[in-house]
């Protein structure tokens, strides 16, 4: 069974610039992005807007679970913790998939 590495991106705004709460959140959520995957995680912060973040995790997952993205997506315990980070956003949450080039 084959590995496929992906890096996933959450870019979302804060209320405030304060990035303790949605630190503290991810720290949080570790056992559960390492259940599914999950290596490797930072938060980044805009330098222009520092209201505005983006939350990268590098996962390796079996070939056909990637290519089962929405079944994955659509599981309660995914659903329950994207729940509880739209809490914390002041708007949208921008979900891209991304994979090393080459």
């Amino acid at each position: 069974m084959a590995n496929v590495r992906r890096i996933l991106q959450f870019k979302f705004t804060l209320p405030s610039k304060d990035a303790a709460p949605i630190t503290a959140m991810i720290q949080a959520g570790r056992p559960f992005l390492e259940m599914w995957g999950g290596k490797n995680s930072r938060l980044l912060q805009n330098v222009d807007d520092p209201s505005r973040f983006v939350h990268e995790i590098e996962y390796d997952t079996p070939e056909e679970i990637e290519l089962n993205r929405q079944q994955i997506a659509s599981d309660p315990r995914v659903q329950t913790y994207l729940q509880s980070w739209r809490m914390f956003m002041a708007g949208t949450i921008e979900v891209e998939v991304y994979q090393e080039a080459g």
